[in-house]
């Protein structure tokens, strides 16, 4: 979809997100404002898919022409607006979000992917220039903190190890991040702290709205006069950037995309784009759309070696009744049908006197049980699976005894972290207490459900 001639207003209540299969995000409204305390470029899972941290709030370009200076970011304060979204001119997201600005003549595009299975986010920067010898500058806006707190009133003490235009940067003794630009240089700042970022959307939750956040440098890239250039900036948990080919990635990730279309039977392979008729064109777009958005709650936990769904984005995990409900659109739809029998490890691996769990500790991989009907709803997710698939092979090996075991603890009575399920006196289940919220309405008031 392709948002042009941006109203300020409507636009910034427009969030785009794209995903790494672990957990982690890059996300943020359409105008590159952050809104959020959950927006970052680089939201990274520390143990997949929880722990999840900001680690890259966002980038800050500028664009300097002919002797002037050019802020093509924009940020909220609680008093002012820096408005650098006057010089979009076009929002898009097919596969990944593009943004296009036209400063003084030239056209700049910014192209934002995270590489598959790794805690990544590259930019890429084509940049058509202006008949002016310019320069092209990108300051990082950093933090590493839990993406559910804030840092207001926050000072950073950053450790920096740089060499040309790679930097390893340590955020008050956290984990290494690294950041590497394609070419120009680095320029190391001292004690530069973003003062008071605000989010609005924050507020209206009631929740913290601003923070500090640290801005360790900038990168400075000279383009010569009416030159086409393309610059490329990467941030990372991993240490070998360099080896990272940001056009690669990004390619890597639409050919991925598109074998997933292809696998699903939903859209043809083959077709001429130019003669469908709108329609259908309208349909297979739709229907392209509807696979990413899929994809983008499947992750891989690798503790457990298995696949699982989360929930939702921007803070839920993998909650047992969330992921059974989604399961047969998500998974079987789509025929993905391996990474569903490992939803179905997944569901099975630590179920405790017939509970499914509802889902796992964001710290600490600990298993919840606070779900009556997780454990019903994997009857039925087995049970389409084995319609879609005729895998009864599976279903015997690996599914079936813990059927056995949930039937045998609803008709026993299940009282484990207070749950209180049995079998009432007409044969229906009851479960929970006024203390306790085990239902699929997952609702408390005060103290009580």
């Amino acid at each position: 979809m392709k948002y042009e001639n941006l109203e300020f207003e409507k636009a910034l209540k427009q969030d785009w997100i794209i995903t790494n299969g672990l957990g982690g995000y890059s996300s943020s409204s359409i105008l590159g404002i952050n809104t959020r305390k959950y927006h970052g470029l680089l939201v990274a899972p520390l143990n997949p898919p929880g722990n999840r941290n900001l680690i890259l709030s966002k980038v800050d370009e500028s664009f300097e022409s002919g002797g002037q200076e050019y802020p093509i970011y924009s940020n909220i304060g609680k008093d002012y607006i820096s408005k650098g979204y006057q010089y979009l001119k076009a929002f898009e997201k097919e596969y990944i979000p593009i943004f296009t600005y036209e400063v003084d003549g030239a056209i700049i595009k910014k192209y934002i992917c995270m590489e598959y299975g790794k805690n990544t986010v590259c930019v890429l920067y084509n940049i058509k220039n202006n008949e002016k010898r310019t320069k092209f500058k990108i300051a990082p806006i950093v933090n590493f903190r839990d993406f559910h707190t804030t840092t207001p009133n926050a000072e950073f003490e950053l450790k920096q190890e740089i060499k040309d235009t790679k930097v390893k940067l340590i955020i008050n003794n956290q984990m290494p991040v690294y950041m590497k630009l394609s070419e120009g240089k680095y320029v190391e700042h001292i004690n530069d702290t973003f003062r008071n970022m605000y989010y609005l959307e924050e507020e209206k939750r009631g929740q913290a709205a601003e923070e500090n956040l640290s801005v360790p440098g900038s990168f400075e890239i000279d383009i010569p006069q009416e030159s086409h250039k393309e610059i490329s900036f990467v941030c990372s948990l991993e240490e070998n950037i360099e080896e990272i080919n940001v056009k690669k990635v990004i390619n890597k990730e639409i050919i991925r995309i598109n074998e997933l279309m292809y696998e699903s039977g939903m859209i043809a392979e083959k077709q001429d784009m130019e003669k469908l008729p709108k329609e259908e064109l309208k349909q297979r777009e739709l229907l392209r759309d509807f696979i990413i958005a899929t994809d983008n709650f499947i992750v891989y936990r690798p503790n457990f070696g298995l696949h699982t769904i989360i929930a939702g984005y921007p803070w839920f995990l993998d909650w047992g009744r969330d992921s059974l409900i989604s399961f047969e659109g998500l998974l079987l739809a789509t025929k993905r049908y391996e990474i569903a029998k490992e939803v179905l490890l997944t569901s099975i691996r630590d179920i405790k006197f017939g509970l499914v769990p509802n889902g796992y500790s964001g710290y600490d991989n600990r298993p919840l049980y606070n779900s009556s009907d997780s454990s019903l709803l994997l009857f039925e997710a087995v049970y389409k699976y084995a319609r879609y698939t005729g895998d009864y092979k599976f279903i015997e090996k690996n599914i079936y005894e813990k059927l056995v075991l949930i039937i045998n603890n609803y008709c026993k009575g299940i009282d484990l972290d207070d749950n209180n399920i049995f079998l009432d006196i007409d044969g229906l289940l009851s479960a929970g207490t006024e203390n306790t919220q085990n239902t699929w309405m997952d609702a408390k008031y005060g103290n009580h459900c």
